[in-house]
């Protein structure tokens, strides 16, 4: 494919053309013609939208390096959070992006290989459950939509990042630390520097595609650690993981 060439997903969600249209209604994903899912009731619509972009990226996009991560990005240099699920790395992002940062992704980081640059896909932030109600009460204005119920996640709402730069999404930004968070309630906020080899396995871990790339994506992946400042931060309360996150980014 030459630099000229437009690539896309053609996506949608629809109700399914049967009796289910207006009995018990649902919803099917539509990824270029195909349903490749099982359909939800109709009022998951949004968050299937969500999974199936997502699913779009992880399952095509092997010319990027891609970590389950969100990353977020301040003065040029970007934050990469890498974690598995439930561990308080979408609120802690909302948090920040509520606080100066910029968002670049809630849900997937995408490393260029040959620069080994984050390229931004940024799209709402999705919270879950409890996590709703923590970032109405740190970001009061923060503009969140209808919560949707009884999703295999739970409670799922979506919340528009505060600052919306579409041009300047185009760019790759400098991937500058590698924060592992980790929310444990009533916890005191700690940031802990990770080994590299650490911080290697742990990233790699919560790489999509890191075998598919071989050889190229321990390269990568190598290149991107050796790159970053790696800490473990463990948080209770957002306002204090924000200050300890700020902290670093002022420390660097």
């Amino acid at each position: 494919m030459d630099e000229q060439t437009f690539a896309d997903f053609h996506v949608c969600v629809a109700r399914p053309r049967s009796a289910r249209r207006w009995f018990k209604p649902q919803v099917r994903l539509y990824v270029d013609g195909r349903s490749p899912f099982a359909p939800l009731p109709f009022d998951q619509a949004f968050p299937m939208l969500e999974w199936g972009l997502n699913w779009c990226v992880s399952a095509h996009c092997h010319q990027y390096l891609i970590i389950h991560a969100a990353v977020v990005e301040r003065s040029g240099r970007a934050l990469i959070l890498p974690a598995p699920p439930g561990s308080g790395k979408s609120t802690l992002t909302a948090a920040l992006v509520h606080r100066g940062w910029r968002l670049l992704s809630d849900e997937l980081t995408l490393i260029e290989p040959e620069s080994c640059r984050v390229v931004p896909i940024p799209r709402p932030v999705s919270l879950k459950n409890g996590s709703i109600a923590a970032i109405r009460a740190f970001a009061p204005a923060a503009e969140i939509g209808v919560p949707v119920r009884d999703t295999v996640k739970g409670t799922v709402a979506h919340m528009r990042a505060p600052h919306d730069e579409p041009l300047a999404s185009l760019r790759t930004i400098e991937p500058h630390w590698v924060v592992f968070p980790r929310y444990e309630a009533s916890a005191a906020s700690q940031m802990t520097p990770v080994p590299k080899a650490l911080a290697f396995m742990q990233v790699a871990d919560q790489a999509f595609n890191y075998t598919i790339h071989g050889r190229r994506g321990f390269d990568v992946l190598a290149t991107l650690i050796d790159r970053c400042a790696c800490r473990s931060l463990e948080f209770g309360e957002l306002a204090a993981a924000v200050a300890a996150v700020d902290s670093l980014a002022r420390a660097s």
